[in-house]
């Protein structure tokens, strides 16, 4: 029968394994990148910029128009009544052919607002890929978290059915019985609800990834952090560099220059083209007579130069306002390199920190590990009490997770030190 109960089981897991499908954080990312919604999203909005940066958006080209009629009249006269048909067809063209450099102010602008856009979407790339790789290792967080408790709690199990078994022969009491239950009950609710965070977890990455399909992911990447030196001289460069903040306020800022550019060149006359051809067939049907058909033909052509002379002042303070808003922009620009030299200084020596607080929380674990074993010989040969070993348990409990979310932590800091260095997206797409 036990041999059976251990085939069973061995069965169930092989089918439990099957079931799971595993995924790499590069998958993870790829998947993510590739349905997250925002992305989409992004995309879509750098796909319109794309096709607004055209020259016949910009106003380079004419503008040709076609035009038909017909026309139909019945003329009731005291002489002689007559029907009246007229067919129409004409062509026309408009063009501006210079209106102070404003077509090519305009094209570079759509130039800029296409370049803003792509840098959008690479932002939008770049957070992506830093929640997909905290959402991953968060999942991976609560699956170890998992893992410590269900240590925890089948110690204490087994440590309640000892308490058991001594009662029934005579060597424990009630109360120790009960309080060994008492510390197994409360390790098994820490654990049912580590299940439900590890779950939710899973459905956060799952999330990211566009994922509707329920699919049970067995994460195969390890929970580990790894520490790597980095000089602030060399972020810092990096980060000027690759940073697609930093980007967006360079482009922000040609648009404004562009916008000064856009407002001297109202100071400019306009030249402009309008001609056309139209060819027009009448026909009059008399009573008498019968019909007679005439044609007229007709081209034109017409240059038009036109200057404004006085607009009320509106060029002038457009003009100023321009100039305003640019320099505006330089100190917003200024103020963006100056923050992120800052943020990127305590970033920075918060990884350091991190770093270290992950090796004392590596050597504090394994100190409560050494401790716990310790603990639990002496607790079985009765040289503690049970309160001491539930002190040693609890220790050692703390010290694990503690363990776990500086590793956590690290990789935390160390996602947000790319970033903010702009090299994310080297790394991981």
């Amino acid at each position: 029968m036990k041999r059976l109960m251990i085939a069973v089981v061995c069965i169930l897991a092989m089918f439990s394994a099957q079931a799971q499908t595993a995924l790499s954080l590069e998958e993870a990312i790829s998947k993510s990148l590739k349905n997250n919604y925002d992305i989409t999203l992004v995309k879509q909005d750098q796909r319109i910029a794309e096709i607004k940066n055209n020259w016949g958006e910009a106003g380079r080209y004419p503008y040709i128009g076609v035009a038909l009629g017909a026309d139909y009249a019945l003329n009731d006269n005291a002489t002689e009544d007559f029907i009246q048909n007229r067919y129409s067809g004409g062509l026309n063209l408009n063009w501006t052919l210079f209106d102070g450099f404003a077509v090519n102010i305009s094209k570079q602008r759509f130039a800029e607002l296409e370049e803003l856009s792509k840098q959008n979407t690479a932002i939008m790339v770049e957070g992506t890929i830093q929640s997909v790789i905290l959402a991953y290792y968060s999942a991976l967080l609560e699956k170890e978290r998992l893992n410590v408790l269900k240590e925890v709690m089948l110690l204490s199990e087994d440590r309640f059915s000892r308490a058991e078994q001594r009662k029934d022969f005579g060597s424990a009491v009630t109360f120790d019985v009960l309080q060994a239950q008492n510390a197994y009950l409360t390790d098994k609710t820490s654990y049912l609800a580590q299940e439900v965070a590890h779950k939710n977890a899973l459905r956060d990455l799952a999330f990211l990834m566009a994922d509707k399909s329920n699919t049970a992911y067995e994460l195969n990447d390890t929970f580990e952090a790894i520490p790597i030196d980095y000089s602030l001289a060399d972020l810092n460069s990096q980060m000027i560099a690759n940073n697609k903040s930093l980007k967006n306020q360079y482009i922000s800022q040609n648009l404004l220059e562009n916008a000064i550019m856009a407002a001297k060149s109202s100071y400019y006359p306009t030249l402009s083209f309008s001609g056309g051809a139209t060819h027009t067939r009448t026909g009059n049907d008399y009573e008498n007579s019968g019909i007679s058909w005439t044609n007229l033909n007709n081209m034109y052509g017409n240059f038009t130069l036109s200057y404004n002379l006085f607009s009320g002042g509106n060029r002038k303070r457009a003009l100023q306002i321009a100039k305003l808003e640019e320099e505006s922009g330089l100190v917003a620009l200024e103020q963006m390199q100056h923050d992120l030299d800052n943020k990127l200084e305590n970033l920075y020596e918060f990884y350091l920190v991190r770093k270290e607080l992950l090796s004392v929380a590596n050597e504090n674990l394994q100190a409560a590990r050494l401790n716990f074993q310790i603990a639990k010989e002496k607790f079985e040969n009765g040289s503690i009490n049970s309160f001491n070993f539930r002190d040693v348990q609890l220790i050692y409990l703390n010290a694990a997770l503690q363990e776990l979310q500086a590793v956590y932590n690290f990789i935390d800091t160390h996602t947000a030190l790319l970033r903010m260095a702009g090299t994310i997206i080297q790394q991981y797409e």
